[in-house]
């Protein structure tokens, strides 16, 4: 499968996508990754993210993953996400709520450990509103 790679994102819910792209960026926790046709097999914990999938027409479309994971293999990648939805389904609303509640949850932590993680789940979500922004309109 040299030109194209198999993507599927799968949901708890539902299968958001399972489509043939040219590319699929991954919003890997140690950070993002590309997947393209013979990508070396891999297995990456997912974190709060947008999911890129370019088509083999050269069409881009967005989806939001709450976390996860991604298997990559001579089949494909399959995105086994504990969230996901088409990144327009997803507004700049539900990320400032879910800020407001990580930052609630670090006023909260008791303890340095609660409080480094709650710290990193609020960054990670300052940093999905920003990165929001440049989705051109996908997500409002």
């Amino acid at each position: 499968m040299a030109e194209g790679v198999k993507v599927e994102i799968v949901s708890p819910e539902v299968l958001v996508l399972s489509a043939e792209a040219r590319s699929v960026i991954v919003p890997g926790a140690e950070g993002y990754l590309t997947v393209m046709g013979n990508h070396a097999p891999l297995m990456a914990v997912l974190k709060p993210g947008f999911v890129t999938v370019t088509d083999i027409n050269g069409t881009v479309a967005s989806f939001f993953v709450g976390g996860g994971f991604a298997d990559i293999s001579d089949a494909g990648v399959t995105i086994l996400a504990e969230e996901a939805k088409p990144a327009n389904e997803f507004g700049r609303t539900e990320i400032e709520a879910r800020i407001a509640t990580a930052q609630q949850a670090l006023t909260d932590a008791a303890d340095v450990e609660d409080k480094g993680v709650a710290q990193n789940a609020l960054d990670t979500w300052k940093n999905l509103l920003l990165e929001s922004a440049t989705l051109s309109g996908t997500v409002h």
